[in-house]
């Protein structure tokens, strides 16, 4: 097993401690060692809360807001500032994004899913706000971001470099996607110029990307030019901020500019993997099974031409990249 991989599992193996349930009580349990698995398997914690399976790709897609399930011996909850809306369809979303790129390259994302409700556990936030200071789910959390540690170890192992797409959904007042890279409001604001001069890209979700992609592109067109991510997804019937056509947000915006996965599972600490938040507002895009599964295709093709356009990654099987716009 390579090095890289082998620390990854042996680091779940130690974090992943976690709680089965029996009579509505936690009982504790000593977690088996990830081992090298194979493609397609699925793992979790032992009380089967958190998700995590294998791929193939140098694509993971991470969806912490989606879950709904609300086991009793979990406690709610309840600090200041927990904010506890549970992104609607997420869940969901993620399967079908993780099925549709399998049919359409022969090759698995690799997926990491929390199952719980956002009232009882938000992996996007540091331990102490994602538990809201409940042990018994500071083991959940613990296994959650040893999974993507896994996940992306297998992307570097496999792959050299990859993707991470962190789902989510918003409910501010613009219906548009908004893409979150660790790029403020503020700096998207700025003249392409200003913003490849701020060094905002090269402390960003995408720092790898931005000193090393198969274009050769700067920092200011690989947020918002015509083959950004914001620019795939618009033409596949999802607008984007940032965009070619949506630059940034007005300055009175609401806007999401990434989280604690992106940060800490993406390239602005040194990896290989790359991280994007991707949030979507929900009526006509996460309300409905049709409408979730046109937007994972809208995703799904977006993300292959973005992932051969920068990483140079084209798969070995690849069936039509049509996609049924809104």
């Amino acid at each position: 097993m390579n090095r890289t991989l082998a620390h990854a599992a042996v680091a779940l193996a130690v974090l992943a401690g976690g709680f089965a349930v029996a009579c509505d009580r936690p009982v504790p349990e000593e977690p088996s060692p990830l081992g090298t698995g194979k493609v397609g398997d699925v793992h979790s914690d032992p009380g089967g809360w958190i998700e995590y399976t294998i791929g193939d790709a140098p694509l993971v897609l991470s969806a912490p807001h989606g879950g709904s399930l609300t086991p009793a011996f979990i406690p709610d909850r309840t600090c200041a500032e927990c904010l506890i809306g549970a992104d609607v369809g997420v869940e969901d979303l993620a399967r079908r994004v993780g099925a549709q790129f399998y049919a359409r390259t022969g090759r698995r994302p690799h997926m990491v899913i929390n199952k719980l409700l956002r009232g009882k556990l938000d992996p996007n936030r540091s331990v102490e706000e994602a538990t809201g200071g409940n042990a018994v789910t500071i083991p959940l959390w613990k296994a959650y971001h040893a999974f993507l540690d896994t996940a992306n170890a297998r992307v570097a192992a496999e792959n050299h470099r990859g993707l991470l797409l962190d789902l989510h959904g918003h409910s501010h007042a613009i219906e548009r996607i908004e893409l979150g890279y660790l790029v403020t409001s503020g700096d998207l604001q700025r003249s392409d110029a200003a913003l490849s001069a701020s060094g905002a890209v090269a402390r960003s979700g995408i720092t790898r990307l931005a000193s090393d992609n198969a274009g050769h592109l700067g920092a200011a067109a690989l947020l918002r030019g015509p083959s950004s991510l914001g620019a795939l997804l618009g033409q596949n019937g999802y607008p984007s901020v940032p965009s070619p056509s949506i630059p940034a947000p007005a300055p009175a915006d609401e806007f999401y500019d990434g989280g604690y996965i992106v940060d800490h599972h993406g390239s602005s600490r040194g990896g290989p993997v790359d991280a994007v938040q991707i949030e979507a507002w929900k009526v006509g895009v996460r309300d409905t099974p049709e409408n979730r599964e046109r937007y994972a295709a809208a995703i799904v093709a977006s993300v292959i031409e973005y992932l051969k356009l920068h990483y140079g990654w084209v798969p070995a099987v690849a069936t039509s990249t049509g996609t049924s716009a809104r």
